[in-house]
């Protein structure tokens, strides 16, 4: 059951293998990607970036793609996404920092 609609979910066109089958080379690639990423960050050793608001959202996000929840990309979109409602008065920034700060 999917947890934000309380519907079943379908099942997809594809079946699982087909859908490994066609995705995983792609998806290892990502993910050795991020690995990357993360062994870059480790050999900075600057401790200002971890607790940059970025990181401390991306390893939320990936603590949510380990969960077995099937809304996984829910969970992670609304952990970057700002929550607020009310407009700005005058944009604060001038580029996407891709991650909403909390503090």
């Amino acid at each position: 059951m999917e947890a934000h609609t309380g519907k079943a979910l379908s099942p997809g066109p594809m079946t699982r293998r087909q859908l490994v089958d066609e995705y995983f080379i792609e998806n290892r690639t990502k993910l050795l990607d991020l690995a990357a990423f993360l062994d870059r960050l480790d050999r900075a050793g600057d401790e200002n970036g971890t607790r940059d608001f970025r990181m401390q959202t991306f390893q939320e996000a990936l603590q949510a793609l380990c969960s077995d929840t099937p809304s996984r990309i829910t969970q992670v979109q609304m952990i970057f996404s700002d929550p607020t409602t009310e407009p700005l008065e005058k944009l604060d920034q001038k580029s996407a920092r891709g991650a909403y700060d909390r503090s």
